[in-house]
């Protein structure tokens, strides 16, 4: 037997023993409550609801109360200077469909037993393990380094060796260019007025 039931403006096609995430709904975490938004019940017999079937409810039992993985919400515009970026995760409820009972008054009932799981408990407890394993580590020194955990310090680095300093070269000299034509001239012209200031 199954059913197609309503709840949080979604509907699920759902079967006794089956796990399935709906919208969150506001009730404690191991409770047991009925579903009365039944819109068909099929198996045997099929009932067809308008809109509902009367009489005939799915029996949930809540199982988890948590919220979905991070999703990114990213938004861009191009040629316009726009980005938004963001994340979010969705509330959910999870619900252990135990029975489900049709108008006629048959039902199909699951064996399975419904696992709770109070998310809250297990993530502060996943954070004191951590927080202990921590302070063990600190204890045995297995973060400081295994010289430091069997009580060896290490030794300060020997200094380098200072590198022999290069000797310093005198600058080579350097050569002289040939004197052009042009400076030759000029230095027989100057040669040649002195010569005449003697002269006279």
């Amino acid at each position: 037997m199954y059913a197609i039931i309503k709840t949080g403006g979604k509907q699920y096609k759902v079967q006794a023993g089956d796990v399935l995430q709906v919208e969150k709904l506001e009730k404690d975490l191991g409770s047991e409550f009925k579903i009365d938004e039944v819109l068909l019940v099929g198996g045997d017999k099929t009932h067809v609801g308008a809109p509902t079937v009367k009489n005939a409810s799915v029996t949930v039992v809540v199982t988890k109360q948590a919220r979905t993985r991070k999703v990114i919400v990213f938004k861009k515009r191009r040629r316009h200077s726009y980005r938004r970026f963001g994340t979010h995760k969705q509330d959910f409820t999870e619900l252990f469909v135990k029975a489900i009972t049709s108008p006629d008054g048959q039902t199909a009932k699951s064996d399975a037993t419904p696992v709770v799981k109070d998310m809250a408990a297990l993530r502060a407890e996943r954070i004191q393990t951590k927080i202990e394993d921590s302070r063990a580590r600190a204890e045995a020194g297995i973060g400081l380094g295994r010289a430091a955990a069997h009580g060896v310090t290490k030794a300060a680095p020997a200094k380098k060796a200072a590198a022999p300093k290069k000797k310093a070269t005198a600058k080579k000299a350097a050569p002289k260019k040939a004197a052009s034509k042009r400076s030759v001239k000029t230095a027989a012209k100057k040669a040649a007025k002195k010569t005449t200031k003697k002269t006279k």
